[in-house]
């Protein structure tokens, strides 16, 4: 692996690490430091930060770094993890914003051939453009889930920007997007027209208040992405420093922690960035709730369960119910608990062969459905095909 592109992180951070406690994750991670680059034989997730927000529509020639996240997160204790952890340091601002998505889609994409998660910690949510295209030769299709208070829509024959990336992931070749799902949306923040727009496509979208009231209707969701972009935007104002405020309305820490859990634990996601961290002189409050979030989705990792394969009628129940006409089949994982509904068939082009595909679901679903309510979540997907 080159590491011309990325930055070791610095000798202070390696000095603090030599006087931590000697169980801390500091201790047990892989650096990547001016004396050695990491061999990443092994690895499951490799963390590393980019320090872009030229395209942010806030940017005002400021600058950042990532010391007081790394700091932080070093300080932690690892769980009961077998998993081993790689810190990369940061990707270089290449001369122009395009040079740095370049060193961000080629690093990603080295990590996935691979089979290491990458973990971005970044400037500006447009970064995920960079991240989305690393898919191009790797996976055909993906879901992309957007932990945040707007779409980010936006004009996408205007130049890109941290509000306007996704109009660019979906309209620009090569097409990969199966599914876009905005989590956590507040209704002030976005057009009617983008909200129009997301319904006309078949998107998913939850507003906060229903997330709020429920937190685990985030997990299905996360369960079936591939890739999971937070904007930190999305944490209400109290619980993060200064300079990071930006709402009186969010996700608090502990939802946004149990957010990036079930993005940890979903089998399916192969990438897991948090963007918009603005660092202030009293950034305690931040740089401690994005080590957590990185905490918790390690946990999530190392609590993996292979639970979707239903080859074996041991490992599931079956429940089939009829509503307005249709056969809607339900899925139980009896490893886990968790619940899947099968959606019709998907043809390929390149074969005959034909397969079902599985919807990740909730009890509940199963429940409205014996009701005679067909899911939202498995109508939006059969509209799709």
């Amino acid at each position: 692996m080159d590491f011309n592109t990325l930055s070791p992180i610095s000798d202070r951070l390696v000095e603090s690490i030599e006087l931590s406690h000697f169980q801390s994750l500091g201790r047990k991670i892989i650096l990547h430091t001016k004396q050695s680059t990491p061999s990443l034989d092994g690895v499951s997730i490799a963390i590393f930060g980019v320090l872009e927000t030229r395209n942010s529509v806030d940017h005002i020639g400021q600058s950042f770094e990532l010391s007081e996240v790394r700091k932080s997160f070093y300080s932690l204790f690892p769980g009961n993890w077998n998993t081993s952890i790689a810190d990369l340091g940061d990707i270089k601002n290449g001369a122009s914003v395009e040079d740095t998505y370049f060193a961000v889609t080629e690093l990603i994409k080295t990590l996935l051939e691979n089979k290491i998660i990458p973990v971005v910690i970044g400037g500006s949510q447009d970064l995920t453009y960079a991240n989305y295209r690393a898919y191009d030769t790797v996976k055909p299709m993906i879901n992309i889930v957007n932990v945040d208070k707007s779409f980010d829509l936006g004009d996408s024959s205007k130049p890109i920007t941290n509000s306007s990336y996704i109009g660019k992931v979906i309209l620009e070749k090569p097409y990969n997007l199966f599914n876009y799902t905005a989590l956590g949306y507040q209704t002030y923040f976005n057009a009617q027209e983008e909200i129009d727009l997301m319904e006309k496509l078949y998107f998913e979208y939850y507003r906060l208040g229903d997330v709020n009231k429920n937190i685990k209707t985030a997990e299905p969701v996360l369960r079936d992405a591939d890739l999971v972009t937070v904007d930190l935007k999305s944490v209400k104002s109290s619980e993060v420093s200064i300079k990071q405020k930006y709402s009186p309305n969010g996700f608090d820490g502990k939802e946004i922690c149990a957010i990036s859990r079930y993005a940890g634990i979903s089998n399916r996601v192969s990438s897991f960035g948090i963007y918009e961290y603005n660092p202030s002189a009293d950034d305690e409050s931040s740089s401690m709730l994005i080590s957590q979030m990185l905490w918790y989705f390690i946990e999530g990792f190392n609590c993996r369960v292979q639970d979707d394969n239903f080859e074996s009628t041991k490992d599931f129940n079956k429940y089939t119910v009829l509503v307005e006409g249709q056969e809607l089949v339900f899925f139980k994982s009896l490893k886990t608990g968790r619940w899947w509904i099968q959606t019709p068939f998907l043809s390929f082009s390149n074969t005959k062969n034909k397969k079902y595909s599985l919807l990740a679901c909730m009890h509940e679903d199963y429940e409205q459905a014996i009701k005679g309510n067909i899911p939202e979540r498995w109508y939006k997907a059969c509209k799709k095909l």
